[in-house]
């Protein structure tokens, strides 16, 4: 038992220091009745929308991990749009995407500082006229692909390193 605690000690301690050198994300989500398209096929709408709203909270976490110590993104998303279109298909709805529904996303950010001082801010209207002829079929069908590969590719032109300090 007690090989077991100290080899245990040395991994908590890394996985705590890990995570203090990254940096922090807050979503806020303002009037999400208003957005374009957050539905879902036959999934509980209610369920679906906190599903959706959880895995893009995960993705602005994870990306904010790549922010130096004491950064915090803040996202107050005001309109989302998912890819695709959500159709009656006999007696069920079904989600069609096709290059004709487009998805968008709409936010505004700041990038704080340690000392609530503010680094970086602005308003941001995602789309992606072309997301069906650069993506392949097998990485399309994880959850919001083409949303998270929008939020990607924002975060990289606008977080990397020498525009962050």
């Amino acid at each position: 038992m007690r090989i077991l605690r100290a080899s245990l000690i040395p991994l908590f301690l890394l996985t705590t220091v890990g995570s203090a050198v990254a940096g922090e994300s807050e979503v806020i989500w303002t009037d999400p009745d208003k957005y374009t398209d957050v539905r879902s096929g036959n999934e509980n709408r209610k369920h679906f929308k906190e599903r959706i709203f959880k895995s893009f909270e995960k993705h602005f976490a994870k990306l904010s991990q790549k922010l130096p110590e004491g950064k915090t993104l803040k996202i107050n998303v005001t309109n989302v749009d998912l890819a695709g279109d959500v159709r009656f298909s006999s007696m069920q709805q079904i989600r069609i995407v096709k290059d004709i529904y487009i998805p968008r996303l709409e936010f505004s950010y700041e990038l704080v500082n340690a000392d609530k001082s503010l680094a970086a801010s602005g308003e941001v209207d995602l789309k992606d006229m072309g997301f069906m002829t650069s993506s392949s079929a097998y990485k399309s069908s994880s959850d919001l692909y083409y949303e998270k590969r929008m939020i990607n590719k924002w975060f990289k032109n606008n977080f990397i390193p020498d525009k962050i300090d």
